[in-house]
This record gives C-alpha cells, sequence and structure tokens, in this order.
C-alpha cells in the first residue's frame, strides 16, 4: 500500500512541475519514482528515503541543466509589455521634444521624449526606440538600406 504514497508523490510533482515549468520537481518527482520502485522491490522505509535521495539528486544535478539549457534553446522568445513597443510607430498627439510630449502608441495615449534636440510636430509618425520608466523615447525612423541592382 505504500506505493501509492509514493505514486501520489509523483503525481502531485508532476502537477507542480506543470505550472513551475523549471525542472526542480520533475527530477524530485524521478525521486519519488525511485522511491516507489524500491518499495515494490520491498526495501525498507529508509531504503526507500535513501533511493529517492540519491536518485533526486543525481537527477538534479545530472539531468536539469542540460534539460533546460535544450528547453531556453527551442523556446522562442516572446517580448511582453514595455519591451513589445520599441521598434512599433508612434503618432504625435501633442508636439514632442525633449522636454515631452504625448504620443499615441498601440492604442494607447504615452508620454514620450526624444534623445535628440530634434522637436516633432503634432500627426507625425515617429519610431520608438525604447521604453524608460512610463515614456516613450521616439524618434526618425531607422534608414533604411538601399537595395542595389542586380546587374
Amino acid at each position: 500500500m505504500g506505493w501509492l504514497w509514493w505514486l501520489g508523490a509523483v503525481l502531485v510533482l508532476v502537477v507542480i512541475e506543470m505550472i513551475t515549468v523549471d525542472f526542480i520537481f520533475l527530477m524530485l518527482s524521478g525521486g519519488a519514482l525511485a522511491g516507489m520502485i524500491a518499495h515494490l522491490l520491498g526495501g525498507e522505509l529508509w531504503v526507500q528515503f535513501l533511493a529517492f535521495s540519491v536518485a533526486a539528486v543525481i537527477l538534479l544535478f545530472a539531468a536539469r541543466p542540460p534539460l533546460k539549457a535544450w528547453m531556453q534553446r527551442h523556446t522562442p522568445v516572446t517580448l511582453t509589455n514595455a519591451e513589445a513597443l520599441v521598434g512599433r510607430p508612434a503618432t504625435v498627439l501633442h508636439e514632442v521634444s525633449r522636454g515631452g510630449g504625448r504620443v499615441k502608441l498601440a492604442g494607447e495615449v504615452w508620454s514620450a521624449r526624444t534623445d535628440s534636440d530634434a522637436t516633432f510636430a503634432e500627426g507625425t509618425e515617429l519610431f520608438v526606440h525604447h521604453i524608460d520608466g512610463a515614456i516613450a523615447v521616439v524618434g526618425q525612423f531607422p534608414a533604411q538600406p538601399k537595395e542595389h541592382p542586380h546587374a
């Protein structure tokens, strides 16, 4: 009957892993699986906990780093919040200069400023260079490289 406790631990740890996705709880669930196997082979409670501990430590230090590296290589980077606004166009609502102004960016009104001494009039389309706190730092669109005709 003790193997059911180990199986329950495996399942709970796998569910927690699905929420965290950090491979720590998955390695612990592997240790719980080893504890269950030790129980099924007739090991005493201390043997089961020893199997759990040894398997979990080995998995944490041997399997987790390559798994985590693989996951990071194969997971696309998704920009969120302010990072997702960098590189987008913004329309000037109130004149923008180094001292400030307002732009419409992604459907919202943002405080804005420039890094240069240029001043941009209402209605001008600008490029968001970066976000500084709650202020969009804007300027001219980057120059597009000219296409060379193929000979």
